[in-house]
């Protein structure tokens, strides 16, 4: 049995035709097919032949398309991982031609055009290079203790050498320098005279003796005093120094101190004079409307039912912008739960802004503000995984563009100082619907989930709903940056002591942390604060820890830092 086929004789393939009846010609396109008889066992060979290529070519393809994607993946990583280790970490960008396809977008002119300003007055502004002013060297200066060093001549050179005349003073000439000394270790000795009556002793049977008063130590049975606690605080929650490096320190100065009596020291002042300012200072941050939550991991050795590799947590809640007094309050726990947030917020309303975590999402009562720095993070990390010819116009790139017009909104508003009220009209005006033709476009955008750009869309689309949340209240801020700046202090600390030892120890690091973030917020000296509340405390009453906080009115001059300058 034989088949008919026809031959394409200048397409170098075969067109199989069953049952195709005589000689025949076809004319397809100028091209020549003739038809030519095969046996039947010759026709199923190819047609097998043909649909086992044709099996393979697709599984080639889609491994192909496959390997593809996973070398783009790949390529994007190794950009981005490059970029991290050699490139600027700064996330700002400047606005350029992608800008256009925006501007087209959502009509550029209606959104930023106001016809309620004036037009600008036109003015010729010279620009001078920046000088230091006549005396602005002794008001840096005025706030520092002076030490004055005359130097003369001797009297017997104090002759004229031409008629031996005296010489009198004519002028002085002044030269500054600034000293530094060190911190040094010294003992003070206390003496407390004890008072007897000498008429007593030889005609009575008893006597009066009257001790001068002893006010309390900061530590009861110690040499440590309160400015050497604070110096021990100051070094390891601010300039990040572990005990053992102070250890190092003292001993070269002649003084041994263990490390172990440090931490001890540390551990007892914190919970017993700086706990109660904690709580005083967490009561009045739940006061407030607006605050904003962060954490970050932390390594504790001797945790309860847990390995010493285990991962806890330190938890940061914070005051926004719109308190009257900046507080920031650090809270230890061994996990990541959610019932740890829901136990510190327990009762309280308002909004909370946080950076995308679920656990603050099934808070009661609470309104959920997500960050939108992270969106520009995630845009800015897909723009940085692409080749620099391929950045201008990508989806990338129009997304970021989407989130630094927000940010320049904000920009113009605070510098214009609007007020809470204007500036929540003015973000429904400008800003709002610049946020909701972002979301359009990023419904609107194919990307596959796990390379750079899908993660970018993948975690604005998920937050949409706590990211819009920004523009209900002109006390919002648009970023969680403020609490990413405040919980840095512990994440720098943590890379230099790497651990806590004890629970007790955690705990006693996120007193101390709270106290010293909140005393520089509101622009005291970390050291002369501690130094006082540990001088004071211990002969305090309760009624009196008020007097205490970081912003407390009661504090004096020497704990504030000097401002003028600024």
């Amino acid at each position: 049995m034989t088949v008919r086929g026809a031959v394409c004789l200048n397409r170098a393939r075969t067109v199989l035709m069953r049952g195709a009846p005589g000689n025949r010609r076809y004319l397809l396109k100028d091209r020549v097919i003739n038809e030519v008889m095969i046996p039947k066992t010759e026709y199923d060979k190819v047609v097998s032949d043909y649909d086992n290529l044709s099996s393979q070519y697709k599984t080639v393809k889609g491994e192909n398309e496959q390997l593809t994607a996973l070398v783009k993946y790949y390529e994007e990583k190794f950009r981005l991982t490059q970029h991290k280790r050699f490139g600027a970490s700064s996330e700002k960008t400047q606005l350029d031609d992608r800008q256009m396809y925006i501007e087209g977008f959502f009509n550029e002119v209606e959104v930023i055009a106001d016809p309620s300003e004036e037009e600008p007055q036109i003015e010729e502004v010279v620009v001078r290079r920046r000088k230091r002013t006549k005396g602005q060297r002794q008001e840096d200066l005025s706030s520092l203790p002076i030490e004055v060093i005359e130097h003369t001549l001797p009297e017997d050179e104090q002759v004229c050498s031409k008629c031996n005349s005296q010489m009198h003073v004519m002028s002085t000439k002044v030269h500054k320098e600034l000293e530094v000394i060190p911190a040094r270790v010294k003992v003070i000795e206390h003496r407390y005279s004890v008072y007897g009556c000498r008429y007593c002793e030889n005609n009575s049977d008893s006597v009066e003796i009257v001790t001068t008063p002893m006010p309390e130590p900061v530590i009861k049975g110690s040499i440590a005093s309160p400015s050497m606690v604070a110096y021990i605080m100051t070094q390891k929650y601010i300039m990040h120094s572990p005990l053992y490096r102070l250890e190092q320190e003292f001993e070269r100065q002649d003084v041994t101190i263990r490390r172990q009596t440090m931490a001890n020291w540390v551990i007892y002042c914190a919970l017993t004079w700086l706990a109660p300012i904690y709580d005083l200072m967490k009561s009045y941050l739940l006061s407030l409307e607006v605050i904003h939550a962060d954490e970050t991991t932390l390594q504790v050795l001797n945790e309860e039912g847990k390995e010493a590799s285990s991962k806890s947590y330190m938890w940061m809640y914070r005051s926004s912008g719109d308190a009257e007094h900046p507080v920031v309050i650090y809270e230890y726990q061994k996990n990541r739960n959610h019932e740890h947030p829901r136990n510190f917020l327990k009762g309280w309303i308002g909004f909370c802004h946080a950076d995308g975590y679920e656990a603050y999402h099934a808070l009661e009562n609470v309104t959920v503000v997500e960050c939108w720095a992270h969106v520009r993070r995630y845009f800015d990390e897909a723009l940085k995984s692409l080749s620099k010819d391929d950045r201008k116009n990508s989806k990338a790139a129009i997304g970021l563009d989407f989130c630094n017009k927000l940010f320049k909104y904000e920009d113009e508003f605070k510098k214009k100082g609007l007020g809470y009220e204007e500036r929540y009209r003015q973000r429904l005006e400008k800003s709002k619907p610049v946020a909701e033709k972002f979301f359009e476009w990023a419904k609107s955008v194919n990307v596959l989930p796990k390379t750079a750009l899908g993660k970018a869309i993948t975690y604005a689309i998920n937050q949409e709903t706590y990211l819009m949340n920004f523009f209900l209240d002109g006390r919002l801020e648009l970023s969680n940056n403020r609490a990413e700046r405040s919980i840095k202090p512990f994440v720098m600390s943590r890379k230099n002591f790497l651990f806590s030892a004890s629970e007790k120890g955690a705990a006693s690091s996120a007193i101390v942390f709270s106290i010293i973030e909140t005393a520089k917020e509101n622009l005291l000296k970390p050291f002369e604060y501690l130094k006082y509340v540990f001088e004071r405390m211990p002969n305090s009453t309760y009624s009196q820890i008020s007097e205490y906080l970081p912003w407390s009115k009661s504090l004096p001059e020497s704990c504030k830092r000097n401002l003028k300058k600024n």
